[in-house]
């Protein structure tokens, strides 16, 4: 059977799974009364609720008798390794942009690693149908990209097509007849040149691992490409490292396939497909699975560095243990190691104390999408302010910076600049007017002058700002960059906050809790309304008497708590503050809960 891989790429919320979801409905991979729950290959739990694409998924449809591979991959720079990965898998790439917003900063991103690799592009304008689409500024734009990312002239010659992925349709004009995809499926078939890795059908076995999984069954799984030969389940093969060492030798117990949604067993694995082999103890991703006459691995893509740095502790509060069940901190390491080894874009080394790690990556999100996995999984931590990674180069310091795109209201356009040029030290690369009133703005800023910036920009913009960050490279560092301006508000009694003191304390700040909740003494119950710390007691009751008062005995009325998601929290914190994690809880705390503690820590830093 004719093959073709294709990797679909495109920027957050562009539609990429929707689409993925028309095709496998319109190549018959459902039955027609099969109940498929939308966006069928966002299958994590973390997927479905945040509404984006977090791990590269594999699936594939048949049409006219040939096979397409379709990947589906991450649209967040801070996923970056899996796009890089999977972009080795496949022969062509579907870039998916949206009509209205046209190409955002991970369509730059994607599309450059795609370029890079020979790739030749099929343009897709999704949500064409949408009000607001401007089609063919969009297209104009994509080609504008294609050129400054130094495309080819067969690059450049890319074809395009206009769909809507919700409805289903894809059409060479805008004014076609929308009924169904079927101009994608022939597109594909004739513009994807077929594996070239099918004219090595009969040299040695050898196969790239890209991704890594478990099966509680299979135990530990490798997906990716035959480079070349045939495989067939029981056959001895080895595993190479990205240096030629041996890494194990290994019986395949099972090859498969995607079929649909589904992982199902075939008997032989040809050159050219995407499998999933099972039976390996030790083999991971980037090492070359191969047979045993071979002592050459595949080269492997290198994969971007990771920009920040973000330290794991165990949970040593006063309420530590009551809710999550894995609290040691040998439990914590396992469970770091096992991300790490599947995750190519995480790194994890141990500290000097021995109960906290460090865990370099390539953002915010994919750090917090970490924590919350773990929290799920019953750990409980105390998480550390991220700290931008620094690098060394001909006796300078260098530091990342990070491309920022902001659409934004025209009246809110003057507070944001103001605040990534002046405290954040940013540069300025481009301001226009974009529709509806509105102003897209694109900066570059050093990574530290982000951290935290989030919960300003809402507040700034009134909540109708976008923000989009993309890693865009090194630079000079630009000295020190000032942090949170507000002080806190921290808990001086151990116990359960009272709603009457709770409402004295408001017009000192706004709160992080409510009434009723536990607190204990160091533990950030609220940001205070000036620079400095300030002790409260979240305690203290109302003091009765039999003396009655008109306007001295309303009821009390609080105001609802601050909460902060996992993510804000993470940035909020200071550096000498902690973000406790567990299961059902998220709290700040002071990293040294005693106030003694903590003043001598401060005289130290001095």
């Amino acid at each position: 059977m004719d093959i073709r891989n294709i990797a679909i790429i495109a920027h957050v919320d562009h539609g990429k799974t929707t689409l993925v979801d028309a095709l496998l409905r319109q190549s018959g991979a459902f039955r027609e009364n099969q109940a498929v729950a939308e966006r069928a290959l966002d299958s994590n739990d973390l997927e479905r609720e945040r509404g984006i694409t977090i791990l590269a998924k594999a699936t594939s449809v048949e049409w006219q008798g040939t096979r397409i591979n379709i990947v589906d991959t991450p649209g967040h720079a801070d996923f970056g390794a899996e796009v890089e990965r999977i972009l080795s898998m496949v022969d062509g790439v579907v870039l998916l942009v949206d009509a209205a917003e046209g190409p955002m900063p991970q369509t730059k991103f994607v599309t450059s690693k795609a370029l890079a690799l020979g790739l030749r592009p099929i343009v897709v304008l999704n949500k064409v149908d949408k009000p607001d689409a401007e089609p063919d500024r969009a297209l104009d734009e994509v080609f504008d990209l294609f050129a400054a990312l130094g495309a080819d002239e067969d690059q450049l010659d890319f074809p395009h097509l206009y769909a809507s992925g919700r409805a289903g349709w894809a059409d060479a004009a805008l004014d076609g007849p929308r009924s169904d995809l079927e101009a994608l499926f022939r597109l594909v078939l004739d513009h994807v040149p077929a594996p070239r890795q099918q004219d090595r059908a009969d040299e040695d076995f050898r196969m790239l691992a890209t991704t890594l999984s478990a099966d509680p069954f299979l135990g530990r799984i490798l997906t990716g490409r035959v480079e070349s030969g045939r495989l067939r389940a029981g056959a001895t093969v080895q595993a190479l490292s990205r240096t030629g060492e041996k890494v194990e030798q290994f019986r395949v117990s099972k090859i498969m396939a995607f079929r649909g949604l589904a992982h199902t067993e075939i008997e032989e694995a040809a050159a050219g497909d995407i499998v999933t082999l099972a039976g390996m103890s030790r083999a991971t991703v980037s090492d070359t699975i191969c047979a045993q006459a071979v002592d050459t691995p595949l080269p492997a893509q290198p994969i971007d560095p990771p920009t920040i740095s973000v330290t794991f502790g165990i949970n040593d509060s006063p309420l530590a243990g009551r809710d999550g069940k894995k609290v040691q901190s040998r439990v914590i390491r396992e469970r770091l190691m096992k991300e790490a080894e599947a995750n190519v874009a995480i790194r994890v080394t141990d500290t000097p104390g021995g109960e906290a790690f460090d865990v370099a990556g390539r953002g915010e999100l994919q750090m917090g999408v970490l924590i919350e996995n773990m929290r799920r999984e019953g750990f409980e931590l105390s998480i550390a302010r991220p700290r931008v990674l620094l690098r060394e180069e001909e006796g300078r310091t260098l530091e990342p910076v990070e491309e920022v795109t902001i659409d934004v209201d025209d009246d809110h356009a003057g507070a944001v600049i103001e605040k990534l040029t002046g405290p954040r030290k940013g540069e300025l690369v481009e301001m226009r007017p974009a529709d509806a009133g509105k102003t897209r703005i694109v900066a570059h800023v050093p990574a530290r002058g982000l951290i935290g910036y989030h919960g300003e920009f809402l507040t700034d913009t009134r909540g109708s700002g976008v923000m989009h960050r993309v890693f865009h490279g090194w630079t000079e560092h630009k000295g020190p960059i000032a942090g949170r301006r507000a002080g806190v508000l921290i808990s001086m009694e151990d116990g359960e906050a009272v709603a009457f003191a709770l409402w004295n304390l408001e017009e000192r700040g706004r709160l992080f809790i409510g009434a009723q909740e536990r607190v204990y003494q160091g533990m950030i119950i609220g940001e205070h309304s000036r620079e400095n710390d300030l002790e409260v007691n979240p305690l203290k009751g109302k003091k009765l008497t039999n003396v009655r008062a008109s306007g001295s005995d309303d009821a009390v009325r609080l105001t609802p708590p601050s909460r902060l998601s996992l993510e804000d929290a993470i940035a909020y914190v200071d550096d000498d503050e902690l973000v406790e994690v567990t299961p059902n809880a998220l709290r700040l705390r002071k990293r040294h809960l005693d106030p003694h503690e903590r003043k001598r820590a401060a005289k130290a830093a001095v």
